[in-house]
């Protein structure tokens, strides 16, 4: 079976796709595609056009890292990975810093994905209580 790539999927998606939002004066479209970590519409970032993609999403408490398996790219069922870190902020990054770096799992998706999982673990860290003056 033939499958066309990951280059040429993106010249036909890269104009028109329901995930785009196209904004007036802003050159860059962003993206609402799943697996898409910046939200920006480009080649390197989509995870509608790769075989291996790489998303990081907000779970209860921590992350989930879902990724795609480039081996099973034509059986949807088999295809996507999800692993929860939840076992506190310095340890979950480092465990998907060796997660993507051992695995040789798009390196170039690497620095993107820390930051994305640092702003999720940043998010859910309770705000500090403000101590209020008592009236006399």
């Amino acid at each position: 079976m033939a499958t066309s790539s990951s280059h040429l999927n993106w010249l036909i998606v890269r104009n028109n796709n329901a995930f785009l939002l196209k904004k007036t004066d802003i050159k860059k479209p962003f993206s609402t595609e799943p697996n898409n970590l910046t939200n920006i519409s480009s080649y390197r970032y989509s995870g509608l056009v790769h075989k291996k993609t790489l998303g990081v999403i907000p779970a209860k408490k921590g992350f989930t890292v879902c990724m795609k398996k480039g081996k099973y790219q034509n059986r949807p069922s088999k295809n996507s990975v999800r692993v929860t870190m939840k076992a506190g902020p310095r340890r979950s990054l480092k465990k998907l810093r060796n997660l993507l770096t051992g695995n040789k799992y798009r390196s170039d998706l690497k620095q993107a994905a820390l930051r994305k999982a640092s702003a999720i673990l940043r998010s859910q860290k309770p705000a500090p209580v403000k101590k209020t003056k008592k009236a006399e």
